[in-house]
């Protein structure tokens, strides 16, 4: 298969598993207001596998707000943030994977790997939360809420799908783009 369209159909799946598991989520309460447990946020390990993930996420974190019902400015804040966090993802794989490493940086990398998007999003949200939804409560309240819904989205879950997709990526993401 040509290159170019695997990257665009490996954004594609991934913006679409991004859309269906943050309507899951939004379905059962966890995906708005001051803790969001997305569970698409999961999916921002993925740039650390392929950059197709970069676009992927970033178009599927649009769609899946306008979708839940977001305001503009939460769409275009909430998916900058996504967008910048899948970008420090895959800098941080890009990084590792182009050095000789020992399992310690492996380990290292491993719980680094997350970061990118926890870091961003707790960052960007509370203000999207305060400002844009006029929501009770304190931005450093809002970071913590937000910022412990990342650390279980992305490094709890995104760390056991980076673990479960380790053994067959070179299966999954064939194509280096």
């Amino acid at each position: 298969m040509n290159q170019k369209v695997s990257y665009l159909v490996h954004a594609a799946v991934i913006a679409a598993l991004y859309v269906v598991l943050t309507e899951l989520a939004a379905s059962l309460g966890l995906a708005s207001y001051a803790v969001q447990i997305r569970f698409s946020e999961a999916l921002t390990i993925l740039p650390f596998f392929t950059p197709a993930a970069i676009p992927g996420l970033f178009v599927g974190c649009i769609l899946a707000n306008i979708l839940t019902g977001c305001l503009p400015l939460d769409v275009l804040f909430g998916s900058i943030a996504t967008l910048i966090g899948a970008v420090g993802t895959y800098l941080i794989g890009r990084r590792f994977r182009n050095m000789k490493v020992s399992d310690n940086a492996r380990c290292w990398q491993k719980w680094l790997t997350p970061l990118p998007p926890i870091i961003a999003n707790t960052l960007i949200v509370p203000f999207v939360l305060a400002y844009v939804y006029h929501i009770e409560g304190s931005i450093p309240y809002f970071m913590l809420t937000v910022g412990a819904g990342e650390v279980i989205s992305c490094e709890v879950l995104g760390l056991l799908l980076q673990q479960a997709l380790m053994r067959y990526r070179r299966y999954i993401f064939p194509v280096k783009v």
